[in-house]
């Protein structure tokens, strides 16, 4: 095991820092239906963080600091997540970490836009800052955009079309059925494919559009059976947790002879669900996956997995660490922790592998607070084939990079009139 899993097991025990730390607020669903995917969130954000502390912690100019994670259950409703923001701020947090909901993400955004407002006249100290690592609804960049928002991970408009770049040119897809989440992402990801699907395959007809409740559907077997009456040959879903891995589940269970295009169909249980019947027919997009075969990335996987070496813990999400190793730069580099300074510094930050970022070249960019980097598109195949050196979550199956897009070319024009504050 490595030195930094100690040190940070010796950081929870109160041993190794003494400094104050630098407090983030996690606020996510922790309970309900998605608590599963809350858990990971945490669990990738305890090993960025531990990798921070096993260095020293932040370098400051009076003296280094460590980082702490706090955690808050929103329950996945934008309510509760208000008033889990309150008690963030109440305890010290300086910054706000969510992204499992693009609704709850909004309302975050609005309420840390208020908050900062009123604190900029009586306490500019306590202003929050906001990182998003996975609400990617596009509008939270363009017209809801804010100076203390910063988003980590691909748009849903980038990563839709990520997944159309492959779907484009497979003259098997004929045509296609869309099932999402009846939300604000769930109805962009809807959009977005029709817009895309126009652009790039007029000829692929679109057999049904159905949004359905988030969180609420037990039984997906009335919608699979929709999508076998349509003829359906492909399915487009942005689902994410349970509400993937149930669709999926009940779409073996119907022999639903049909492709998935998904933005999360590679972990949290839905390649164990599908199974043999996902083998080259599932694919997902992602910033990157176990088998993409970069050198430097496969070692962070492996220092993960040696800390969470449980099969059912093994959903590494690299951007995590990026945005950890960004915020401690931004920190580092602004020389205080001030929600303006941090923000001013992550505006333009770009990170590569010369600063030690193994995911490659990444840049947040100023015009609207969007990170761009790379994605890949990888198919579900059995572990051991051709390329897939790694399974995912002990399942037996793997994913196999199809499409590798470039961080130049997944950087899409933006709508946002970015307001910032003078002081």
């Amino acid at each position: 095991m490595r030195t930094f899993v100690f040190v940070a097991a010796l950081y929870v025990a109160g041993v190794v820092h003494a400094a104050e730390p630098i407090r983030l607020g996690m606020i996510e669903a922790m309970s309900g239906p998605f608590a599963n995917a809350g858990e990971a969130v945490a669990r990738n954000l305890r090993f960025a963080i531990a990798r921070v502390n096993a260095r020293g912690g932040v370098a400051l100019p009076g003296g280094a600091r460590p980082l702490r994670l706090e955690v808050y259950d929103s329950k996945g409703q934008a309510e509760e997540a208000l008033v889990m923001l309150r008690r963030a701020a109440d305890e010290g947090a300086i910054v706000v970490v969510q992204g499992n909901s693009s609704a709850v993400a909004g309302a975050l955004i609005e309420a840390i836009n208020r908050h900062n407002e009123r604190a900029a006249e009586r306490e500019p100290a306590a202003r929050l800052l906001f990182l998003n690592y996975s609400a990617v609804d596009p509008a939270l960049t363009n017209e809801r955009c804010s100076f203390w928002h910063f988003r980590f991970d691909a748009h849903a408009g980038m990563r839709m079309a990520a997944l159309v770049d492959v779907l484009a040119a497979d003259s098997k897809v004929r045509r296609v059925y869309l099932l999402n989440q009846d939300y604000s992402f769930g109805r962009e990801v809807a959009r977005s494919a029709r817009e895309l699907l126009a652009s790039r395959r007029p000829d692929v007809q679109i057999v049904g559009d159905e949004l359905h409740p988030v969180g609420r559907v037990r039984d997906f077997a009335p919608y699979v059976a929709k999508i076998k009456a349509s003829g359906a040959d492909t399915v487009i879903t942005g689902n994410w947790g349970n509400d993937l891995t149930l669709l999926v589940r009940a779409a073996r269970d119907a022999g639903l002879d049909a492709a998935f295009y998904t933005f999360y169909g590679n972990g949290l249980g839905a390649p164990a669900a599908i199974g043999d019947a996902g083998v080259g027919r599932v694919r997902a997009v992602a910033e990157w996956h176990y088998n993409a075969g970069v050198d430097a990335m496969d070692a962070l996987y492996t220092d993960f997995r040696r800390m969470y070496p449980d099969p059912r813990d093994d959903y590494f999400q690299a951007r995590m660490v990026v945005m950890i190793e960004m915020l401690v730069r931004a920190i580092e580099r602004a020389g205080r922790v001030d929600a303006l300074a941090i923000a001013r510094a992550l505006e333009g930050m770009r990170f590569g592998p010369a600063q030690g970022n193994p995911l490659g070249e990444v840049v947040m960019r100023a015009e609207d607070h969007q990170l761009l980097g790379p994605l890949y598109v990888s198919v579900m195949e059995r572990a051991g084939a051709a390329g897939v050196a790694r399974d995912v979550e002990g399942s037996g199956f793997g994913f196999r990079t199809e499409r590798f897009v470039d961080a130049s070319r997944t950087a899409p024009p933006h709508g946002c009139a970015m307001v910032r504050p003078q002081r």
